[in-house]
């Protein structure tokens, strides 16, 4: 199980500009709070803030999910990226409840917005800069199917979202309609809350090791039956860990074949999946095959069926 040196390159700078988009956009939001008293930057602010926690959290948890597996860890320590996306939901729905508890204290006891252009400024800083942010994060994701960057950039997606509506929120306040910055404000925790649950339930299904997709376990079935040597495939179990793929099986071939011949046919098979799938740990196991078929076989897929 090889995570490749340019992965963990991504990995490492996905979560440092993670951490540094966090705290300057905390400083700036502190700033524009403070000027203009809008409970819908006050949102924006502590979204930043939780951002800043859970950017560090994912820093920490990424360096140790990176390590080589060890003696205590024969697996590694993927598992380290789905447990900071855990904490990252708890953080995320924290800031979603005190948001809306401000938010409907806000719309009880409502008040002007003041130098309402530096709080739109700093809300246009925040989109550009978020933006930039998660531009990079998608490509790291691609890259490295992480589960802690997946995370952090499904949050950011969310900032995004929410500043423009903040900005929105303060220019009809100015214009009197000073109802819409808690408005918005509520609106924004409860898209929080979505996105937490959304981080949260994948970080969980990460944790109770729920098997890879149907897609990708169809591309592996045919990578494997594609092989003439091969006349069944059994017990076909995979999950993901951090951003590794763990993938087993029982491959089956003719049991006249020299146990030399079975293991250079499964070392080929093996190559081909961990080229598919890179950051793959795949372990076969080679049986004779004994003709008809056993209850746990896999299908052949339908383009490789006669």
């Amino acid at each position: 199980m090889v995570v490749t040196p340019e992965h963990q390159k991504l990995l490492k700078w996905a979560t440092q500009a993670s951490l540094i988009t966090a705290l300057s956009l905390l400083g700036a939001k502190l700033v524009a709070w403070g000027f203009s008293g809008s409970v819908s930057v006050l949102a924006s602010l502590i979204d930043s803030l939780m951002d800043g926690v859970a950017s560090l959290i994912n820093l920490l948890a990424v360096r140790y999910a990176l390590q080589p597996a060890d003696d205590d860890h024969r697996f590694g320590h993927g598992k380290a990226e789905s447990l900071a996306g855990l904490g990252q939901a708890t953080f995320i729905a924290g800031s979603a409840a005190f948001l809306l508890l401000h938010s409907f204290d806000r719309l009880l006891h409502p008040r002007l917005l003041e130098h309402s252009n530096v709080a739109i400024g700093v809300m246009i800083f925040s989109l550009v800069a978020t933006s930039v942010l998660v531009v990079f994060q998608r490509y790291v994701i691609r890259q490295t199917h992480s589960v802690a960057i997946k995370a952090d950039s499904v949050h950011y997606l969310t900032d995004l979202l929410s500043n423009a509506g903040i900005i929105l929120a303060i220019v009809l306040s100015v214009y009197g309609w000073s109802g819409f910055d808690p408005l918005f404000a509520i609106a924004i925790a409860l898209f929080i809350f979505y996105s937490a649950w959304q981080i949260g339930f994948e970080a969980v299904q990460h944790l109770l090791d729920r098997e890879l997709s149907e897609d990708v376990k169809n591309q592996i079935k045919t990578l494997v039956y594609s092989h003439p040597e091969i006349k069944g495939l059994h017990a076909l179990r995979t999950r993901q860990s951090g951003p590794t793929k763990m993938i087993q099986m029982h491959v089956e071939m003719d049991g006249g074949k020299t146990l030399t011949e079975a293991h250079r046919v499964a070392d080929r098979i093996e190559r081909e999946i961990e080229k598919a799938f890179p950051n793959s740990d795949v372990i076969i196991h080679q049986d004779p095959y004994l003709g008809g078929k056993s209850a746990t076989a896999e299908p052949i897929p339908e383009q490789l069926q006669p």
